[in-house]
């Protein structure tokens, strides 16, 4: 037999908002050589601290963080894009000997990163200007429709008021004269080449989880998550279809801003959408393959991860 260069080892920890993802981090990070790397599609965007929970300056400084402060919110940022510089990051991570950790919540990017990515057409300025101005005449029910007499597994995913997704597989079906779904069928680069310890953080308790999230979020109010998007609007050239600004949180107070969302419900509607957020987190979660899964409600949570690592790992790779 002959002997194949082993996968150089990387560490994947994903779970729901407000699961204690840093914390396991840290606690990973004092016992282990690793580097983090985002997998956040919200921390991408300069300027968006307090609603994305970033990472402080200092805690940076402690362990060295990628994939945060990559684009402005006027710029949008895709999953192709992720997983290109995911693996440049993890390359360099692991040439300095150090381990990658690849940390967060954006299932999406997860996905990518280790299928690989559809082969799909790019954009086409033409034909999106085409189905805007249909929505426009008719409205996106109506657009949804007939998405679903042409490529109905997709429609059915999809709310009649999603406009990106609807547009887009419009946009495929236009181009391709196929559904979304044949298109995504077709990956490339899917093979990761790492060897990846996967481990997952749910909730034993929804209702910690649910308790947790709103503390969260009256912590990003208190620390100035109003003034942060306020700042945000008088920087950038922005607007609420962005993707930046549909961000959990950032879009609320977006409306509050507007004046289409009244100041009483600002914080509950924050809360409600991050509950959302964590549900559509979890129903991912459980679908992945080759989990080992933490529960984020256990006060030993951080250490219990840190030991289960340990133990993948190859002996002498501690700090």
């Amino acid at each position: 037999m002959s002997g194949a260069t082993p996968l150089p080892p990387a560490i994947l920890l994903i779970g729901p908002t407000a699961s204690g993802k840093s914390a396991v981090a840290f606690e990973l990070a004092s016992r282990l050589p690793v580097e983090i790397v985002s997998v956040d599609s919200a921390q991408v965007y300069v300027d968006m601290d307090i609603g994305t929970a970033k990472a402080t300056r200092a805690e940076r400084a402690r362990v060295p963080h990628h994939l945060i402060n990559l684009v402005t919110p006027e710029q949008s940022y895709s999953a192709a894009r992720f997983r290109d510089d995911a693996l440049a990051a993890m390359r360099d991570i692991s040439a300095r000997g150090r381990l990658p950790l690849l940390v967060g919540g954006t299932m999406l990017y997860v996905k990518a990163l280790r299928e690989g990515l559809s082969k799909l057409p790019p954009a086409d300025p033409g034909i999106r200007a085409q189905i805007d101005e249909a929505a426009m005449r008719h409205g996106w029910p109506v657009l949804h429709a007939q998405l679903a007499t042409l490529d109905p597994q997709t429609a059915g995913r999809l709310k009649p008021t999603d406009a990106q997704r609807i547009q887009r597989a419009l946009e495929v079906v236009r181009l391709t004269g196929r559904p979304l779904g044949e298109s995504y069928a077709k990956r490339e680069g899917a093979e990761l080449p790492y060897r990846l310890h996967a481990i997952g953080l749910a909730p034993s308790d929804r209702n910690v989880l649910h308790a947790r999230i709103a503390q969260r979020f009256d912590a990003m109010l208190a620390a100035g998550l109003i003034d942060e998007v306020r700042a945000l609007r008088e920087k950038y050239a922005l607007d609420a279809a962005l993707p930046s600004m549909r961000c959990v949180g950032y879009r609320q107070v977006w409306a509050f801003l507007d004046g289409t969302l009244p100041p009483k419900e600002l914080r509950e509607r924050g809360i409600y959408a991050t509950r959302q957020l964590a549900k559509r987190q979890l129903t991912w979660l459980r679908a992945m393959p080759d989990l080992e899964v933490f529960d984020c409600c256990d006060p030993a949570a951080a250490s219990s991860v840190a030991c289960r690592v340990a133990e993948w790992l190859p002996r002498g790779t501690a700090r």
